[in-house]
């Protein structure tokens, strides 16, 4: 029996300029099998959360050196990804307008200074979901896609053989029609005869039969 395999570690961007703070929010997110990532200043994180093998999580300050926690979230949006990025933005600020303007920057939670690790490790988690319903849209979409894609190329004029009814595909190469259809849309046949052509090959039969019997009943020389 094979061993079990241990879960992946979720990996989390912590951005915080404040050695204590980060070393605290590191050891927070080792305890709970997270792999932490730092960033100290705006300008890293910007670039380490859009990198192609960037977090998708990432625990954000506010104030920040070079940019602030809310430019990196505007930054983010403003990207064109393959992939969502679940930003929280953590703050010692208290003032009323900072949660409307952490918002509209693009950020998806707050949460304020001093954290509550309770509270923070439920914050993350329900990111995460948010961050797999977005990957299996995101699937979804492109298998949709691919489907219309596959589809349209069905709807186009296929050259087929008037004599073998084999198609012709896009590299020139001729192929049996199922196999052509299932190439394209991943559709199997189940071969048949229809009624019609079961009656018709009744009547071949019959009628191989009946010249048959009539050589084999006809006199010697005829």
């Amino acid at each position: 029996m094979s061993p079990e395999v241990p879960p992946a570690k979720r990996r989390v961007l912590i951005v915080e300029d404040h050695l204590g703070t980060r070393n605290a929010l590191v050891f927070l997110l080792q305890r709970h099998n997270y792999e932490a990532c730092v960033a100290t200043n705006g300008r890293e994180a910007r670039d380490m959360l859009l990198a192609s093998d960037g977090p998708t999580l990432a625990l954000l300050d506010w104030m920040l050196p070079e940019m602030t926690g809310i430019e990196v979230c505007r930054e983010i949006r403003a990207a064109v990804l393959d992939r969502y990025i679940y930003l929280i933005v953590v703050t010692g600020r208290d003032e009323t307008q900072d949660l409307p303007e952490a918002f509209a920057a693009g950020a998806d939670d707050f949460i304020r200074k001093p954290c509550d690790p309770m509270e923070l490790m439920a914050r993350l988690r329900g990111g995460e979901r948010v961050v797999e319903l977005e990957r299996r849209l995101s699937s979804r979409v492109r298998e949709c896609e691919e489907a219309i894609e596959r589809v349209r190329q069905l709807k186009q004029l296929l050259p087929i053989c008037m004599y073998c009814k084999k198609v012709r595909d896009d590299e020139s190469y001729w192929q049996e029609i199922d196999q052509y259809i299932h190439t394209h849309t991943g559709t199997d046949f189940s071969h048949g005869i229809c009624p019609g052509c079961m009656a018709e090959l009744g009547r071949e039969q019959r009628s191989a039969v009946a010249r048959v019997h009539a050589r084999l009943e006809a006199p010697p020389g005829a």
